[in-house]
């Protein structure tokens, strides 16, 4: 769905399955003027439409730049919506720069506000942009934001919907991202001998949010994708060093698929939620969850391989999610 209350900015969006004008009444086609009051005046005028669309919504995820009027004000509304059809809602949400106070205000009164209805929220800061994109041209380096939002979304739905190597499934998903809070995510990527330790390096190294420390996460996600050359021994070591870096992690989930395209590399992305930024230090925590003993949690590769024993030769690269709480 795509929804905006600039009519000439939805007629670029040929490839969503709904388009939604909102406040047409209000905004008669055009923007909000950066007022993020009259943006949520605009969803609330359709209101009933927003709800028919999502009525029956186990999965919604709510995509927008912060700092303006139109997404800074509907987004909190659509959140609303998802949490009372009884969604799964992640919101994945960037953040304007630093020098940016005013828009940057607006953003974290925005968040704020999603947390009241959000399972979690991915947030993405364009002043980290230049820790992973600073050598490419302004236009060039926002367009890394979006498409690190894109491969956010994109990842966790093909891991749920399409066969991978370790496949993730709703509960898995629920198990980590509801009660997640604010959430940081990172990407990295190697080859070569060590392309394991590179790529996993780089992803907790460079979060696109300023975290105080990574090994508070409340849940790890971890997706990992490699060319055809890709072992499930590389999958588990991944795992198991993201697991080493996030030793008070409540719960952890990954998933692993093959893309021919990335032979001799390995992409791993890394999504931590409940962490604590200094930024967003009066958005709510989300309640602690039940700790299980040390000693009944299986280790990863002892599970990994229980997993394998009980499959059929030929359904080893359908393997199901291993899925660790501690």
């Amino acid at each position: 769905i795509g929804a905006n209350t600039d009519a000439g900015h939805l007629s670029t969006m040929t490839r969503a399955d709904k388009i939604i004008l909102l406040g047409e009444k209000l905004c008669k086609g055009h923007g909000c003027g950066g007022y993020p009051e009259k943006g949520a005046e605009a969803a609330r005028e359709n209101l009933d439409e927003i709800k028919e669309e999502l009525q029956g919504t186990n999965l919604l995820f709510l995509v927008a730049g912060l700092g303006g009027g139109s997404g800074t004000g509907s987004i909190p509304v659509f959140a609303t919506v998802g949490r009372e059809v009884g969604a799964l809602t992640i919101a994945c949400v960037t953040i304007p720069f630093t020098i940016e106070m005013t828009r940057r205000e607006k953003a974290r009164e925005a968040i704020k506000s999603l947390a009241e209805n959000c399972d979690s929220i991915v947030v993405i800061d364009n002043s980290k942009l230049r820790e992973v994109a600073g050598n490419l041209p302004l236009k060039d380096a926002l367009s890394v934001a979006n498409a690190l939002v894109g491969a956010f979304v994109k990842n966790i739905t093909d891991t749920i919907t399409q066969p991978s190597l370790v496949n993730l499934d709703y509960a898995d998903l629920r198990a980590v991202m509801e009660r997640g809070g604010i959430s940081s995510i990172g990407i990295g990527e190697g080859d070569g001998p060590s392309r394991v330790e590179k790529a996993v390096s780089q992803a907790l190294s460079t979060p696109l949010l300023d975290i105080t420390d990574i090994t508070t996460a409340y849940g790890v996600l971890i997706h990992i994708v490699g060319g055809e050359d890709m072992t499930l021994e590389e999958v588990a070591v991944a795992g198991e060093q993201i697991m080493d870096k996030v030793p008070n992690t409540k719960r952890v989930i990954w998933g692993a698929k093959v893309d021919p395209d990335l032979s001799g590399r390995v992409r791993v992305m890394a999504v931590l939620t409940g962490v604590t930024c200094p930024f967003l230090s009066g958005v709510q925590k989300p309640a602690p969850a039940p700790v299980i003993p040390k000693e009944v949690a299986k280790p990863l590769r002892q599970a990994m391989q229980h997993m394998i024993d009980a499959l059929p030769q030929e359904k080893i690269s359908r393997a199901a999610v291993f899925s660790k709480e501690r």
